[in-house]
């Protein structure tokens, strides 16, 4: 019942005895029988009561004539037809493929030798054509300007 087994309903139960008191768990018990039974009653009348209407009929004969026309139909007899055109299967012929891989690998390999070689040339001119860094030349006393230019009031003296 509800996942709860044998400890647990003592447990409720008396966990209840020490809520409700000795002598008022008899009628708790009652009324909660009586409450369980008018449920149980209630939900039994309105089963019914869809089961009378006249509309719960209907639908239900449409579902079930729905079911026998598809039933009929057997739409896995439909699926049973065979093809117009056959399917063609196709050639497998390889005579040429192992000539076009080397003509591939070739290319391949040629393209690899020219990078190479591209790379060995530009390695070895590259040390002549680029020119070494010079250090900036040091300045002269011709060149270089004075750090206090004279001013007006030293000329005047």
């Amino acid at each position: 019942m509800f996942g709860m087994g044998m400890p647990e309903l003592l447990l409720i139960l008396v966990v209840a005895l020490v809520v409700v008191g000795p002598k008022k768990l008899p009628d708790l018990a009652k009324s909660l029988g009586k409450g369980m039974r008018q449920f149980r009653d209630a939900t039994e009348e309105i089963k019914g009561e869809f089961a009378d209407n006249d509309t719960f009929k209907d639908v239900m004969e449409v579902k079930n004539s729905f079911k026998d026309t598809v039933d009929s139909l057997n739409p896995r007899g439909l699926l049973d037809v065979e093809p117009a055109i056959e399917p063609k299967k196709p050639d497998t012929d390889y005579s040429g493929r192992q000539e076009l891989f080397q003509d591939i690998a070739d290319e391949t390999l040629a393209a690899q030798t020219v990078e190479e070689t591209e790379e060995h040339l530009s390695a070895e001119v590259a040390p002549e054509d680029t020119p070494a860094e010079q250090p900036p030349a040091p300045a002269t006393e011709a060149t270089a300007e004075p750090l206090n230019p004279p001013s007006n009031a030293d000329q005047d003296a």
